[in-house]
């Protein structure tokens, strides 16, 4: 079997004395989509943080593609294919949606090839193609979220992480985001998703993990997730 595309061994991350990661240690196949999921305040988003670099460890060990990338400025993840949707979206509200779209490609230089990533990410959200030339600032939550998805994807990223797609959408703008997500994975994209809606990530999902404060404290098949006791009554509200 071939190796993790990522490996996290001990990884530790703290606020001030708050150790809000607490030594996970987890891994990511090549083309699989795993679910993380736990409480708000867990540390889900924590991890994230520090996997996009955006935070630095207190301890443990990242490594992506068979490399340490602890120390690696983000900016250099982009270019090994890291890339991250952060929660709340994040887009440039003065630039126009073609504009953020190209940004998401800024450490690029073949434009013809540039060109027809944009072109797919305009076929995957038909709606962006629609208002190409209006403002971020002016979108709607759900088309905010399809354009910050859609930057990333303009990094043509091995790894892409997203951090909680389906937060404060209508279920309408849910189901066309996960709609995307889905087929991005049928592409052979490997994602690591958190997702507050447990139900929906484990169902979307291959493997999944379970993290209780800072800790990892449960990992199967995302389909046996789906039918643990444990889990249906603390995520999936039975």
């Amino acid at each position: 079997m071939n190796e993790p595309l990522l490996i996290v061994e001990g990884l530790r991350v703290t606020y001030g004395g708050i150790q809000a990661v607490r030594g996970i240690t987890f891994h990511i196949n090549p083309g699989e989509m795993v679910a993380l999921i736990g409480a708000n305040g867990a540390g889900k988003t924590s991890t994230l943080r520090a996997l996009s670099r955006m935070l630095d460890a207190a301890g443990g060990s990242i490594r992506y593609q068979g490399k340490e990338i602890n120390k690696l400025p983000p900016h250099h993840l982009v270019r090994e294919g890291i890339a991250l949707v952060p929660e709340g979206r994040g887009v440039f509200p003065r630039l126009t949606i073609t504009e953020n779209l190209s940004m998401g490609a800024f450490t690029r230089n073949d434009k013809a090839v540039i060109e027809s990533d944009l072109e797919h990410v305009f076929g995957l959200f038909p709606r962006l193609k629609e208002r190409e030339k209006q403002l971020a600032g002016t979108l709607s939550g759900g088309e905010q979220q399809m354009l910050a998805i859609g930057r990333a994807l303009m990094s043509r990223p091995k790894l892409l992480l997203l951090d909680e797609p389906s937060m404060g959408l209508a279920p309408i703008m849910v189901q066309k985001i996960f709609e995307v997500i889905r087929t991005v994975a049928s592409e052979g994209m490997t994602i690591l998703l958190i997702e507050q809606n447990a139900k929906l990530a484990l169902e979307t999902s291959q493997r999944g993990y379970v993290m209780e404060s800072g800790e990892i404290t449960l990992t199967d098949d995302a389909a046996a997730l789906l039918h643990n006791p444990k889990v249906r009554e603390a995520y999936l509200g039975e």
